[in-house]
């Protein structure tokens, strides 16, 4: 898979979670990708969510693999 078409696919995954996010006040911003590993910013009511951590594993990083499998991990910057 062409860089495009991955940037495109993790694009696409966080605009399927975001809905969610909205709704609770917060939302999440693609940073970048290094060694297939997704570098995220959560914004609003997410930063310093005590569930955050859960909903970037369960949510966010299981969306982003299920559009581009070959991703290794989603992480959380500051």
């Amino acid at each position: 898979m062409g860089k495009k078409k991955l940037m495109d696919n993790i694009e696409k995954a966080l605009s399927e979670i975001r809905p969610y996010l909205l709704t609770d006040g917060g939302d999440i911003s693609f940073v970048s990708l290094e060694d297939d590993v997704v570098n995220v910013k959560f914004h609003g009511a997410c930063i310093g969510c005590n569930v955050n951590q859960m909903t970037l594993r369960n949510g966010v990083e299981a969306t982003v693999k299920k559009y581009a499998p070959q991703i290794r991990k989603v992480v959380e910057v500051k």
